[in-house]
């Protein structure tokens, strides 16, 4: 498996996070777009008039982001960090992955506990855009 670096910034040194690099023709042929984990997805635009997914759907991608649940429609997980400066810097970790998948979650910080919220305002309700950041969130780990 190839591998790609990536610069994040998680305090005043800089630093490298390694991900698997899915794209080569190998990992194509393996695993078709559908059956793909839902890290190694990119969230695509959605637009208004797009349906929500439907009850089935969500049945079967919340399995595969079991740390997360279902609230009022939306996608929902806390988590809890030692200090306030920790929890920031994994806030600030999500923010710069959230602008390079173009798909953006509510995140409330209090002091040591952040509460993320995914849903696709566009569409009022969950797309699989939701589901494919928060297995993205889950691969960023919580040290």
């Amino acid at each position: 498996m190839r591998l790609t670096t990536v610069p994040i910034n998680l305090s005043h040194t800089p630093t490298r996070l390694i991900i698997p690099a899915p794209f080569d023709m190998e990992y194509k042929q393996r695993y078709p777009l559908t059956m793909r984990p839902l890290a190694d997805k990119r969230c695509v635009p959605c637009e208004g008039g797009t349906p929500p997914l439907g009850a089935a759907e969500i049945k079967d991608l919340i399995l595969e982001v079991p740390a997360w649940s279902l609230k009022e429609g939306h996608l929902c997980r806390s988590l809890k960090f030692k200090t306030f400066a920790e929890a920031i810097r994994f806030v600030n970790s999500v923010a710069g992955l959230a602008e390079e998948e173009g798909h953006h979650p509510n995140i409330l910080i209090h002091y040591n506990k952040v509460d993320f919220d995914l849903w696709t305002h566009a569409i009022k309700g969950l797309s699989e855009n939701d589901f494919i950041l928060a297995a993205k969130i889950d691969r960023l780990g919580v040290k």
